[in-house]
């Protein structure tokens, strides 16, 4: 490293940052970056002085990282929306910053759960998979049978930016919508809210859209789902373990809940054999965000945030 270089900035990106961020970063910091999914040993390795982490929702960031890092640190970016990988009081007791990157992936997450809520609905992956298999065998008037978003009562669990726009989405299939939200919020496109119980009593689909937090882990349990109105459709692309897994793949199995379409999962990148096993589930690896202008998008605001921190001005999107 050159004398110059040296006395730059050092960020450390404990995984794949997009060019459109990490070349911001380069124009003004020493970077090192993994390129690839950083585990534990290689960041414990890097970390030591860095006044930046950029850091995904893969990358758990606790007081013994911090403490690791020492005084220089003054900003963890977060690449993505959700931050639970990140001990907040641990942050905020050391004064340091940080960050998310939220808004900038509403849009693709939200067109990819009612993408999740029609796949479930009209059976795509057993479809999908009997032909590719070579075991179609033709036109049936009884075969393949789902239903219709059209006309149904989709109910949000939680109304944030994403559950908002689901609500635009929809409008169209002529829909009743239903949400929970923490206080008082007024209704858009004559969506109603009602509290989770009653919700999840009258609603055809249920879409969860929370934050995991203590309050919200297993928000979705055994006795959720069994308040569930018999038949309905889940649709998870929040976080794993807002919904019990084993409870969902009793329920699933039972019929309480007839599909599911997940794109999170609580053990990620493992999911349960018992869940791959089922045909009534739409299976994503946790796509919500990937589209290639989403991406380059949350990559550009995790820099800027990283950029504002160091120099000392509020960052765009900060958590802490």
């Amino acid at each position: 490293m050159n004398p110059a270089e040296a006395t730059k900035p050092r960020v450390v990106v404990a995984g794949t940052l997009p060019a459109a961020g990490l070349d911001l970063l380069r124009d003004r910091y020493t970077v090192e970056a993994h390129g690839a999914r950083a585990d534990g040993a290689w960041l414990r390795n890097h970390a030591p002085g860095a006044t930046a982490i950029v850091a995904d929702p893969t990358i758990p960031v606790d007081a013994p990282l911090l403490d690791l890092v020492g005084d220089s640190l003054k900003v963890v970016s977060n690449f993505g929306v959700g931050y639970d990988n990140i001990d907040v009081a641990a942050v905020r007791a050391r004064g340091v910053r940080a960050t998310n990157t939220p808004g900038v992936l509403t849009n693709a997450t939200a067109e990819l759960a009612v993408t999740l809520m029609l796949a479930a609905a009209r059976r795509i992956s057993e479809g999908d998979a009997i032909v590719r298999r070579g075991e179609w065998r033709g036109w049936g008037a009884e075969e393949f049978l789902g239903r219709e978003l059209a006309g149904a009562t989709v109910g949000l669990v939680g109304f944030g930016r994403i559950a908002r726009r689901v609500t635009e989405l929809i409008r169209g299939f002529d829909v009743r919508i239903l949400f929970t939200a923490r206080s008082y919020q007024v209704s858009r496109y004559g969506a109603e809210q009602r509290d989770l119980d009653d919700l999840l009593g009258c609603s055809d689909f249920i879409s969860v859209h929370v934050p995991l937090t203590p309050d919200t882990r297993h928000l979705i349990d055994a006795r959720a789902l069994a308040r569930i109105k018999c038949g309905a459709i889940l649709v998870n692309t929040s976080r794993g373990s807002v919904v019990d897994e084993n409870a969902l793949i009793a329920a699933l199995r039972s019929g309480r809940v007839a599909a599911a379409g997940l794109d999170v999962y609580e053990d990620e990148p493992h999911v349960s054999t018992r869940l791959r096993e089922l045909p009534n589930t739409v299976l994503l690896p946790h796509v919500g965000s990937a589209t290639r202008s989403t991406r380059d998008a949350m990559a550009r605001l995790c820099a800027e945030n990283v950029i504002a921190a160091i120099e000392g001005r509020e960052p765009p999107a900060a958590v802490v």
